[in-house]
């Protein structure tokens, strides 16, 4: 039972992260999810400051860690080993980007050094989940990791690229920044509750 529980942890990891999102979100007037990134719910002066990283980040970057423990663990494959390796970058990047929140301006030209924290702890868990993916397509075939797989990690990488380009271009013109962001991160998450469900019933 336990074992089944850890196997889902990156699925349970993706719904959380939803639910809390729009939890927070109810609590912080006038937000708008299609203008604002996720980060500005824990925002310096934000009124879910506080209670945004609680309810998300903290968690999450435990179920992460669970989660990626129990990839590496899995079998002897250096590959699958890196892939866990990546899933807890991810969720040591979640508790960090908690800990040190963004500036209340996200378009700022002068970050503050926990601005600046936060945005690296971002750019390791974007790395780490397409990381995740390409060493699954390198990974050898095995009742986990079918072609299948294979292929629908491949689509994974080609939809969260696109969707970044796509983000940094909103970001530029300030338009839509959260919509972009929501969709990229969204791409990631559902590879990771793909690969989840993979595991769980192979």
């Amino acid at each position: 039972m336990l074992e089944q529980v850890m196997s889902l942890m990156g699925l349970i990891a993706s719904i959380w992260l939803v639910l809390g999102v729009y939890s927070a979100a109810k609590l912080y007037p006038n937000y708008n999810h299609s203008e604002q990134f996720c980060s500005e719910l824990g925002a310096v002066g934000s009124p879910t400051q506080r209670f945004s990283p609680l309810i998300n980040n903290y968690p999450l970057g435990l179920l992460f860690c669970l989660f990626g423990i129990y990839v590496f663990n899995l079998e002897p494959n250096i590959w699958l080993q890196l892939t866990g390796l990546c899933v807890v970058v991810h969720g040591l990047g979640t508790w960090v980007a908690g800990f040190f929140p963004m500036d209340s301006d996200p378009y700022t030209k002068a970050p503050s050094r926990d601005c600046n924290i936060h945005s690296w702890a971002g750019l390791f868990m974007l790395l780490s989940l397409l990381l995740a993916p390409i060493f699954m397509l390198i990974a050898p075939l095995s009742a986990i990791n079918s072609i299948a797989f294979k292929a629908f990690s491949i689509m994974s990488l080609i939809a969260t690229i696109y969707t970044l380009m796509l983000m940094k271009k909103a970001y530029v013109q300030k338009q839509k920044v959260g919509l972009y962001q929501r969709i990229s991160y969204g791409t990631q998450l559902v590879w990771l509750s793909v690969f989840s469900l993979v595991i769980s019933f192979s």
